[in-house]
């Protein structure tokens, strides 16, 4: 019954969409000459109801919790939150964390890795990390389903290329470190409303995901998550926080108040999960990664908080330095 009633929305929500947007466009010229050639994954919509393998990718990524969290339907082994609360509805939101360079990027060298790695590979860690769970067969249903939708949203982009608006916004470093008592006053202030004092989150009224995720805690993410790095997590709030409120053309947040925020919320307890293999050339570190060893001398504290300018700079210097041996 559940994916039945979905495929009607599908039918129905394109019209929704259309005008919603063609009302939006029409009030703010601006923002229709911005978000011209910004990618969407309007296509979600599209999917034919014949294509259940697509439609069931998208079904998992959106409720995640109802087939693979605790009381999931098809296994237990995540933590109950949903894909889509860190890649903002089901991976389509411009900088939302989308999915929009998935099909076109994969296979990809990345350096945490340190190998060329397969979306199921990538799938897989965001199970383990970010849902702090366990992976699942490469060949499986539900993995093929994913990928089947990763695939569909990224039609039409050529090869090794990514589209405008696709992940995640950097915002610009801080010239001071990310303040975890000013972050405190942030999060009171704009996000308390929804992940509670204690963050943690609310449950949907069955108790079968979240409506709003736990944003630290036994249920939250895993400090392998890449949210775990500040300038992830900062960009993300920067530019979708509060939730339904804003667009990246229409933050409430200030850059600082994001960096600080995402202090806050990053000091905060949450499972801790090491994977040993990472980073096989520290060198390759990203400059926030909250973990040593590192390839310079900077401190955990000021890879995790900041400030980062001059952490930056170090790894250029050491880079050109390198290359011109």
């Amino acid at each position: 019954m559940k994916l039945n009633y979905l495929y009607t929305i599908y039918i129905l929500l394109p019209v929704v969409t259309i005008l919603c947007y063609s009302c939006v466009s029409g009030e703010e010229n601006t923002t229709e000459v911005e978000t011209e050639h910004l990618w969407r994954g309007w296509n979600k919509y599209n999917i034919p109801v014949t294509d259940t393998l697509t439609l069931y990718g998208r079904e998992l990524i959106a409720n995640t919790s109802y087939y693979l969290g605790p009381k999931g339907i098809v296994s237990q082994i995540t933590n109950g939150m949903n894909c889509q609360n860190c890649h903002l509805e089901a991976g389509t939101i411009p900088w939302g964390n989308n999915y929009s360079a998935v099909s076109s990027t994969y296979p990809l060298l990345r350096g945490r890795s340190g190998t060329i790695e397969t979306i199921p590979k990538r799938v897989n860690d965001c199970l383990q990390r970010s849902l702090n769970g366990e992976a699942i067969d490469s060949n499986s249903k539900e993995m093929r389903s994913i990928i089947a939708y990763f695939h569909w949203l990224g039609q039409g982009i050529p090869k090794e290329q990514r589209p405008r608006g696709s992940g995640l916004m950097e915002i610009p470093y801080l010239d001071r470190a990310a303040d975890t008592i000013k972050g405190k006053n942030v999060f009171i202030n704009n996000c308390q409303r929804c992940h509670g004092a204690n963050g943690q989150g609310q449950k949907n009224p069955d108790s079968s995901g979240y409506i709003y995720p736990p944003l630290w805690g036994e249920n939250s993410y895993t400090s392998a998550a890449g949210l775990f790095r500040l300038s992830r997590f900062a960009g993300f709030v920067k530019n979708n926080m509060p939730s339904g409120e804003v667009e990246y053309h229409n933050p409430q947040l200030s850059d600082e108040e994001a960096w600080d925020v995402a202090a806050f919320v990053n000091s905060q307890p949450r499972p801790s999960k090491i994977f040993q293999e990472d980073w096989p050339d520290i060198s390759k570190k990203s400059i926030d990664h909250p973990f040593g060893p590192y390839a310079d001398s900077f401190s955990e504290t000021q890879h995790k908080y900041g400030p980062f300018t001059p952490i930056k700079n170090a790894k250029e210097a050491m880079a050109k330095k390198n290359a011109d041996r």
